[in-house]
């Protein structure tokens, strides 16, 4: 039974290989490069010729040899998503990444030209009231610090080849790639703890109330001057912010624990599947980060002031968030 068994795998490695033969001869009998054809409804896999090759390699779940080491994995030889992944990181994501970084550039770009920089009415009052204490402003810091590097560096990753290569040339830019993946990996470690202690600090003061529903009806009050909805310590705009990095932030740094030790769980599919889910979710953040980032500091005066010193302007308080500021004045606390 082991002699027909080994037979009856030695049959279907030489089909295959001959199936990849003819494919190869095919293709370049009719002179066109293999994996090469652009058109994606001709060939529906890269370096196949028809659609029934490629459904024949799914079936079959790719080429898989055997090997006596102890990395089982080390014995395939074609794995056929591995193309269709590649297709999409390299097209789909780096392109729709593109539009949703540059898109949200360009639209807060537009909102300063229209709208400019939202003022305090009547100026400064000059008195100020603590929004944010220095364990607060420290761990916020190190996450935005720990993000804008993993931004570049991830960045590096998806458009660093295109970008950045013609430019330096392939010695700086190899140098820098290295230089880049390192930080990358070890910058992930306080970004995730600094995301798990906004999450401890903050949760409370994010959930739902009755004054989003104005905010969202004044729409913010950014768009008209001198409307300024009622808000607890974090508006509606701000609790938007919020969860996108508790959930974004979560998924990156799961998938990014995945891609850092691979296989902890699940086969190359997974492995697959996480780096898919790290590129989507942090194009998203990037793009949040950039309009948090606008409105925290060209966008609206006094507000950097709040995670720079601490205090805010008593008058700025009142405006953007009056109820937080009524409660705090009158020792209410700001729950």
């Amino acid at each position: 039974m082991k002699a027909i068994s080994s037979f009856s795998q030695v049959l279907r490695v030489i089909a295959v290989a001959g199936l990849l033969f003819g494919t190869a001869t095919s293709a370049q009998a009719q002179q066109t490069p293999l994996g090469l054809d652009n058109n994606p409804t001709a060939r529906p896999m890269a370096g196949l010729t028809a659609p029934s090759e490629a459904d024949m390699l799914r079936a079959l779940q790719g080429v898989k040899g055997n090997v006596t080491i102890p990395d089982r994995k080390a014995g395939t030889l074609v794995q056929p998503q591995g193309r269709d992944w590649r297709a999409t990181m390299n097209s789909t994501i780096r392109s729709w990444g593109a539009w949703l970084v540059f898109g949200m550039i360009a639209l807060v770009t537009a909102f300063y030209l229209i709208r400019g920089t939202i003022m305090i009415d009547g100026g400064r009052s000059g008195r100020t009231i603590e929004r944010f204490n220095e364990f607060e402003r420290f761990n916020h810091w190190m996450t935005a610090s720990s993000f804008v590097v993993l931004a570049i560096t991830g960045l590096n990753v998806t458009y660093g080849r295109h970008l950045l290569l013609p430019l330096l040339g392939p010695e700086v830019f190899s140098t820098w790639s290295a230089f880049a993946k390192l930080l990358h990996n070890f910058t992930a470690f306080p970004f995730m703890l600094g995301v798990v202690v906004m999450l401890v600090l903050w949760i409370a003061h994010n959930f739902p109330n009755r004054y989003d529903w104005q905010w969202i009806a004044q729409g913010g009050g950014i768009f008209t001057k001198g409307v300024h909805p009622p808000a607890r310590k974090f508006n509606f705009g701000q609790k938007i912010v919020f969860w996108s990095v508790m959930i974004a932030g979560f998924i990156i740094s799961l998938s990014g624990l995945y891609l850092l030790f691979p296989f902890w769980f699940g086969a190359m599919e997974t492995q697959q599947l996480m780096a898919v889910l790290h590129s989507i979710f942090a194009f998203i953040l990037i793009a949040v980060i950039i309009g948090h980032i606008y409105i925290g500091s060209l966008g609206m005066e006094g507000a950097f002031d709040a995670m720079y010193t601490g205090q805010v302007d008593e008058r700025w308080a009142k405006e953007h968030h009056s109820v937080w500021a009524a409660e705090t004045k009158a020792g209410a606390g700001d729950d």
